[in-house]
């Protein structure tokens, strides 16, 4: 049975979480903040934390500070109600796996734990190179749990933003970096994508550089872009059989998501830009 520890200051939410997770299978054991944490960790193992940011005594980056210092530390999953960028950035770069805003639904809670203890042991880090709020630049490793975990920590920098522009553009972005991960990553997860997320008063923008030769869509196998209308479906058909996602069929849902996205003439770099009409994110209309 997996072992999870509830860090928390608030009572009443260490009692909902601990239920919640018994329920789910788990053993659960809970500290009210990270001092209780970090002494329970010293002489007992867990597999992962679910941690708190903002506590009396030690707050929840400076734990995750301290679990660098362990041989062997347990996953973290972040859980907090501040969404701020900078605190986000804190996060990422602390090596947090996840990131949930409270209050957060029963079964969301269960499904991001579940995540987060199923993946594969010791994922390669995700590096930061930039963390301003304005400007975020990271190194994602090519495997299919860090394109998870980036989406969840991109959408907290966009929080500000109204709900349909946030959820077009994570739809966008995820696409286009599941894209770079299978196709230019080759799903190895030593090799790394390179995405920069910059943000401005008018737009935001995405570039995503992959360590692939690049492509050109006509000749992606049984891809969805380069054919007619009429044969999109029927490759989209043929890639299931095989147990991979459609070539292609990421790139034009993206297309109608976002108003444009820009490819380097080898194919192994692609911005991603949505315009926003005023500074507090209001949609420009239609996109092109």
């Amino acid at each position: 049975m997996k072992r999870i520890l509830v860090v928390d200051d608030e009572p009443a939410l260490r009692e909902l979480f601990s239920e919640v997770l018994v329920r789910a299978g788990y053993d659960v054991s809970t500290a009210e903040d990270g001092v209780e944490a970090l002494a329970r960790l010293r002489g007992e193992s867990f597999d992962l934390l679910l941690l708190d940011i903002w506590m009396p005594r030690m707050n929840g980056l400076e734990v995750l500070g301290h679990l660098h210092e362990q041989a062997a530390p347990p996953r973290v999953i972040v859980t907090t109600g501040d969404t701020t960028p900078e605190t986000v950035l804190k996060a990422i770069r602390e090596q947090a796996y996840r990131y949930i805003s409270k209050p957060c639904e029963p079964s969301q809670l269960v499904e991001v734990v579940r995540g987060a203890l199923e993946a594969p042991a010791a994922p390669p880090p995700i590096e930061v190179i930039s963390a301003r709020p304005h400007w975020v630049e990271l190194l994602v490793p090519c495997e299919l749990h860090a394109a998870e975990r980036i989406q969840e920590f991109m959408t907290h920098l966009k929080s500000d933003l109204p709900h349909e522009v946030r959820d077009r553009v994570g739809q966008a972005f995820r696409e286009l970096l599941l894209n770079a991960i299978e196709w230019g990553g080759q799903l190895d997860p030593n090799r790394k994508v390179r995405i920069a997320y910059l943000r401005g008063q008018r737009m935001l923008m995405y570039r995503i550089s992959d360590p692939g030769p690049g492509f050109r869509f006509e000749n992606l196998e049984h891809a969805a872009v380069g054919h007619a209308p009429s044969k999109v479906l029927e490759h989209v058909a043929v890639r299931e059989e095989k147990g991979i996602r459609p070539g292609g069929f990421g790139i034009l849902m993206a297309q109608a998501m976002v108003d444009e996205i820009i490819y380097s003439e080898a194919h192994n770099e692609v911005v991603l830009i949505k315009y926003l009409d005023t500074p507090g994110g209001t949609p420009t209309g239609a996109n092109t």
